[in-house]
């Protein structure tokens, strides 16, 4: 998974005609931490996105902006638009985060 770690980098990620995805978290976010033992499987399943992650801490402008009000959450973009979005309350296990991402390829 690729960091971004800019406003400006972000911007020229999202507004790719191919869907990416945005995982948002943080490095005191223990749900975040949780997260990290299961999602590569599925960064491998689902390699129709290109996976990136921003600590939400660095760029709370962006955060803010795309309504990320708990981490981590996984948002998809294509054409700079924000596509889906799956908030934190429903992103701790990986039952969740791969029915979310199966919902978004139908």
């Amino acid at each position: 998974m690729q960091k971004i770690t800019t406003t400006e980098q972000f911007n020229e990620i999202i507004s790719g005609d191919k869907e990416v995805l945005v995982k948002f978290e943080a490095g005191w976010c223990p749900d975040c931490r949780r997260m990290e033992m299961f999602i590569d499987p599925i960064v491998e399943k689902y390699n129709q996105y290109t996976w990136y992650e921003v600590n939400r801490d660095e760029l709370p402008d962006v955060a803010e902006k795309y309504e990320v009000m708990g981490i981590p959450s996984l948002l998809i973009y294509q054409n700079g638009e924000k596509k889906a979005h799956l908030h934190s309350a429903n992103a701790k296990s990986p039952e969740q985060v791969t029915e979310f991402l199966d919902a978004q390829s139908k």
